[in-house]
Parts: C-alpha cells; structure tokens; sequence
C-alpha cells in the first residue's frame, strides 16, 4: 500500500522525529498535539525539545509542505501513536503488602479516543508508547471498535516500539533494527510496509503482545544490569576499593560485562519500563522490583557520599553540576539528578544547578542559575551527576579560580582526579571507599 498522508499523535521526543522522517521521505504528514504552544513553535519552522538533526528536518518539513501540526486529527492512510507513558501520580498497586507503581495510560486512551471519527476500512493504527503488555489488543483494539470498524478486520492494528537513543534518533531512526507487532499477519505486514518507507535496518515481524514485550525487556535487561553496577558500587565504597578500577578488571573476563554505576536511573525508558511488567505481574517480578527498589535508591547513596565528604549538609552550599538524565541531552524526565538536589536540600544544604541543556528550566523547588559561574561561585563543593561533555572538558586551574569550592564529589566518573587533585581540589568519587 501507498501511503499518501499519514496522522502522528504526540510531537514529543520519539512523535516529533517520526514525523519529521516521514516527510522527508515525501509523505504528507499530519503532526497531532493538545498544546498550542507546540504546535504554533512547530509551525513557525521552530523546535520545543533539544535533539541533534531535529531543528533542521523540522524546518525543512514545513518548507516543503509535507509537515503540518494541528491540535486535531483528520482523516488519514495511517495513524501513529506517541504520546507519553507516565507512572500515575500518587497511586500505587499492591502484591504482598509491597507497593509498586503503576502506568497512567491516560494519553494512549485519549489518543486512541481521537482517531475514532476518523477511522476507515484500510486505515493502519500504530502503537508507538511503550505499553504494559496486552495494551495493544486488551485497551486500544476496544476503544477503536467503538467506530463499529473490528481490528485485524476491517484495520489493521500494531505495536511497534521506538529503540532510539536520546541524542541518535534521527539516525536511529532510519538505521535500527524495527519490530512491527500486529494482531494479525496482515496488519504486521502493513506495518511493515509503513516503516519501510525510510527504516534501512531490519524489520521483523511478530505479534503485538510479543512486541510489547521485546521492548519492555530491553529496558529492563538494561535496568537490572545497572542495579547490580550501584550495588558493586556500594560494595567498594563499604570495603575500600575502587569501583571503577574494579569493574574495569572484571570486564577483562570475555563473559563478563559490567556496566557502570551512577547517580541513579531516569529517563522515560530504563526506569519507567521495567515497572509495567511489575504491575503486569507482581507475583512473577521479584528480582526486576527489587532491582528498581536498588537503582531508586542510589541517590540516597549519592547524597550519603556527599555528606561524608563535607561533614554536614547543613548550611553548606553545593552546587550540582547536570540536571538532565543522562549526557548530552536536554532530556529531564524521571533523572535521579532532581531527587538529589531535594533531598540534599531536605538535609539543610543550600544547592544551586546549572543544567547548560536547559538553562532555563522551572523545576518545583530547585533553584537553576543561569550560568555556571553563578552557580559555582560561592559554593563550598561541586558535585558532578551527569558527564555532559561540556563538564569533562573543564579545566581544573580554571575551575578553581571561579569558585571558593575546594571540595569535589563525581557520580559519574567524568573528571581526571589526580589533575583536580594537582590544583588544589579534595576529589571525592563514587564507589571509592577511603
């Protein structure tokens, strides 16, 4: 099937560049979202998100006419779901008295909702958010039935996830491997044809469900990996070794490879995801929960560090170093950055962040300076939490002529610390026991 126009639900970091590619490959594409603001920044040839690539194929798209955003659908060849999958606000599930978090599929339902007028016999549905396993076929196949149209008869529906790296996508994109999930051959093989108009990497074909679950799992592989990398860190810190001279030993062994620890996990995908096979299944999930119990817990090993190495929080003045949830992105959903600032503020301490990716950030009760001397100045320790390039190329001397700061704490193992040692800086690393 030729695709003339297709209709993309959600312009957010995954939406967005979907649409975008679509375009540039010459189809007219419809961009869908419920906040003005984005659609009037978009229309202006304008960007509201920080992606490498994107600013220019958006431009572009507009210039050449086959890109268009509206805060409404319209009829269409193909529809694609991308809107957020968040945890629900203050409501959690239960299995054994023990909580777990649960998804908010608010915006699939309402976005599955709004394509209803608009469905015809032939039309293909995507499912894009990453979903609890069997949302495709148990939450959108029912609400699309609704148009009197049965999925897999009358339209073909699927799921297929993004597998897109903040930073990449715009070449992820195109080269990735993709996994089209139909609820029947026919509508995985319209997926196929869909995606194949830009995907140049391999395109497998399978069933809904398994493709809910393929995506979840890469996360959660992910996830449970760097569960065990901060608990090798706690480790090193209780018994006096460096962590990371440590891992990087082990990782010599040919079957071995330990990842990193950090200050945490955010992000939208390796901390929210491993938390709906939770709720799919609590009673099968001990060893993923207890790995989000460890990963969601290492910013209280972080703020610990910190307070080790200045003695007291109270009164002290740190200033943090990266907001966003991993390098080189704008990107600060679910970061373990913002949890740190709280609660180290929680425990006295006056902090100040300076995040360059999003200066200008409004984050509930975190102060966010403008510039990085502002932020250093005054402060009696810097605490390094994400290894954006930008702070890995710091040059010590420099450094410590803006600010009084003598005090050094790097989550991230972003910085050489023998040469902030050798101007005069007291370097503190995580998972370094003394």
């Amino acid at each position: 099937m030729k695709f003339q126009k297709i209709c993309v639900i959600g312009l957010g970091y995954i939406g967005l560049p979907t649409a975008s590619t679509f375009a540039a490959y010459g189809v007219n594409v419809l961009g869908v979202d419920t906040n003005q603001y984005i659609i009037d920044t978009l229309n202006k040839g304008e960007i509201h998100i920080h992606e490498p690539g994107l600013h220019d194929e958006v431009k572009k798209a507009i210039q050449s006419g086959n890109f268009k955003a509206v805060t409404k659908p319209e009829e269409a060849d193909a529809f694609i779901i991308a809107v957020p999958t968040p945890f629900q606000e203050n409501k959690f599930g239960e299995y054994n008295g023990v909580p777990y978090k649960l998804a908010d599929m608010r915006a699939v339902t309402s976005a599955a909702e709004s394509i209803i007028p608009f469905l015809r016999k032939g039309n293909l549905v995507v499912l894009e958010s990453t979903s609890p396993p069997r949302t495709t076929v148990d939450l959108v196949a029912p609400i699309l039935a609704r148009s009197g149209l049965e999925a897999g008869r009358d339209f073909h529906l699927v799921y297929s996830p993004e597998r897109v790296l903040p930073g990449q996508i715009m070449r992820e994109l195109i080269e990735n491997a993709r996994v089209i999930g139909g609820v029947t051959p026919e509508s995985a093989q319209m997926g196929r044809d869909l995606y194949a108009t830009f995907v140049k990497g391999q395109i497998i074909k399978t069933d809904a469900t398994t493709a809910e679950m393929v995506k979840l799992m890469e996360n959660t592989y992910r996830d449970v990996n760097i569960a065990i990398a901060n608990e090798f860190s706690r480790l090193a810190d209780k018994f006096g070794v460096d962590v990371w001279e440590a891992i990087s030993i082990a990782n010599l062994h040919p079957r071995v490879k330990i990842l990193n620890p950090g200050p945490g996990v955010g992000g939208h995908c390796i901390s929210v995801d491993p938390w709906f096979f939770v709720e799919a299944a609590p009673e099968l999930t001990p060893l993923i929960y207890h790995s989000r119990q460890v990963n969601d817990a290492q910013p209280h090993f972080v703020v610990d560090t910190v307070k080790r190495a200045l003695g007291s929080l109270t009164g002290k003045k740190i200033a943090v170093l990266g907001l966003a949830y991993k390098p080189d992105v704008d990107d600060l959903r679910e970061s373990p950055a913002n949890e740190i600032v709280h609660l180290l503020q929680h425990k006295g301490a006056q902090v100040k962040a300076w995040e360059p990716f999003k200066p200008n950030a409004k984050l509930a009760g975190i102060h966010m300076s403008p510039t990085l001397e502002d932020a250093i100045t005054d402060a009696d320790a810097l605490l390094l939490l994400v290894k954006h390039t930008e702070f890995t190329k710091f040059n010590p001397s420099e450094i410590a002529q803006k600010t009084k700061a003598r005090i050094l704490i790097d989550t991230v193992n972003g910085w050489d610390d023998k040469a902030w040692k050798a101007s005069g800086f007291d370097v503190h690393l995580l998972g370094v026991g003394k």
